[in-house]
């Protein structure tokens, strides 16, 4: 990875429910095996909690702080009270980072790896040009994309390994 500008900026995304998050879970353990240290930053499309009720940082929220920071020996979260928050500033908080994923943002211009699942999904929604592949357990197709199964995990990492060793990938 030295020779890699780092961290390489990828994606995986889908509609809801087409599996993200598992994919993503298997994804990351195999690029951890492999050796990449590896952040997700996952996109919420609605205001989620961070804090849960009757937490000390939960209570300080409540008083009116916009923000909070807790930590132990080995650990630390913030939460932040921000309205302009962008995809891109949220980088900077995994500096030592081999390969950052940001579970959906389909709408960006990031290199991913997109799921679409049968029952879920109709058919592709992101931007065929921004695709590394598509993990799917359809029929469907798009040209010149490679196309994986939802279990081909193993292949899914070559593939983001050989784009990560070919290209510089793209922040936003």
């Amino acid at each position: 990875m030295d020779a890699v500008k780092k961290p390489y900026v990828a994606a995986v995304s889908g509609v809801k429910n087409s599996g993200k998050t598992t994919f993503l879970e298997k994804l990351v353990r195999e690029l951890t095996k492999r050796g990449y240290r590896t952040a997700v930053i996952k996109h919420d499309g609605h205001d989620f909690q961070a804090d849960v009720e009757g937490t000390d940082t939960f209570r300080m929220q409540k008083a009116g702080a916009f923000g909070t920071c807790i930590f132990s020996k080995n650990k630390w979260m913030a939460v932040k009270q921000e309205s302009l928050t962008t995809p891109s500033s949220l980088l900077a908080l995994f500096p030592e980072a081999d390969i950052i994923l940001f579970e959906g943002m389909k709408d960006s211009s990031l290199p991913k790896l997109e799921l679409v699942r049968k029952g879920v999904s109709s058919g592709h929604v992101c931007a065929p040009e921004t695709l590394i592949g598509l993990v799917t357990d359809t029929d469907l197709k798009i040209p010149g994309v490679p196309v994986f199964g939802m279990e081909e995990i193993s292949r899914c990492a070559d593939a983001l390994e050989r784009k990560i060793l070919g290209d510089e990938g793209k922040i936003m």
